[in-house]
């Protein structure tokens, strides 16, 4: 048998190499651009169809795909979580009813693109796919640039209730604990502001308006969007149940455009957050920049949601892939 020392250094270093690649198994373990090509082919096009069709029965839809995106991806892990329903069987305590989760909508169909994903490829498409590719889908139909993702992440088992409110910032954040928090998953100062640019679209409850209005108004709101405020929200103790609410811009509501970035210069910034990226010094040259070339905030808007979309996922032998998006296996 030879010994180690009858072996060129370079062929002892190749061999070491060829060892550390087949046990971490990359190709396995890792996001990849058509992860699915093999196992279902048709994945990404069935999910951009379902997505479609519900845009046109359900035009908010679209809003609420890259709403999930976010609220799965910072807590923890980009793996559904946020999906999960509360189940004593399992110990799950769901997400969705946090206050950080106020308004979130439309998870039932979810569902419905994982069942026709089901009817073709069993057993194969996470739901944490889901969430990314049809975030990707929703922001392109509303205007937004297409944004090339990688897929491959599995589903969590377990519920991060508990820890949401550590993740997810408040609507009454200040700019600084917001960049915070984004670093904190490896998103920089340009990729956090052009993610809040999601405000471009959607809309408030006056439940987190109000204290903005009530009993003094703010007094970095211009004063006839003040005005105008009042009147879609009249109540300084608004009903969570009434559907009473405010858009995020007036003028292009359901396209993802820079206008969001023009109105928070000009204190029309619906949330506190919003009208913070005005007055933070850090901030306010990437919403200059924003507000003066809507290409550069899709640009940025894409690079930052690809970083958001790729946010600690479980991949290859861990979690698993759920049959119904709602319940682990």
């Amino acid at each position: 048998m030879a010994s180690i020392k009858s072996f060129p250094c370079s062929s002892v270093f190749l061999l070491l190499l060829l060892s550390l690649s087949l046990n971490f198994n990359y190709g396995s373990s890792e996001l990849r651009v058509n992860y699915y090509s093999k196992s279902c082919p048709n994945a990404e096009s069935i999910i951009k169809e379902e997505v479609r069709k519900l845009y046109e029965e359900h035009g908010n839809t679209a809003v609420s795909w890259v709403r999930n995106l976010f609220h799965d991806c910072m807590v923890q892990s980009c793996d559904a979580s946020l999906l999960l329903e509360t189940s004593a069987v399992n110990g799950i305590n769901t997400e969705k009813t946090d206050i950080r989760n106020f308004g979130m909508r439309n998870f039932k169909y979810v569902n419905t693109i994982k069942q026709a994903l089901e009817s073709k490829c069993p057993s194969t498409v996470s739901c944490a796919d889901i969430i990314a590719l049809s975030a990707r889908d929703g922001a392109n139909l509303l205007g937004g640039p297409y944004v090339e993702m990688k897929t491959g992440r599995r589903d969590s088992r377990q519920s991060y209730a508990t820890v949401v409110q550590k993740f997810i910032p408040n609507h009454n954040a200040s700019a600084s604990l917001l960049l915070s928090t984004f670093k904190s998953i490896g998103i920089d100062t340009e990729g956090a502001v052009a993610i809040l640019g999601a405000h471009s679209v959607g809309r408030v409850h006056c439940v987190n308006l109000v204290n903005r209005l009530y009993p003094k108004v703010d007094p970095t709101i211009d004063p006839a969007y003040a005005m105008y405020l009042k009147q879609r929200c009249p109540s300084p103790n608004p009903n969570p149940n009434d559907v009473v609410y405010s858009r995020f811009d007036r003028e292009t509501p359901m396209i993802l455009d820079n206008l969001y970035y023009k109105n928070v210069l000009n204190h029309k910034g619906l949330l506190i957050i919003d009208q913070e990226l005005a007055s933070n010094p850090i901030t306010l040259p990437y919403v200059k920049k924003m507000a003066a070339d809507n290409k550069y905030f899709h640009d940025q808007f894409s690079r930052a949601m690809i970083l958001l979309s790729e946010n600690n996922p479980l991949t290859g032998t861990q979690g698993e892939i759920r049959k119904d998006c709602r319940f682990v296996n």
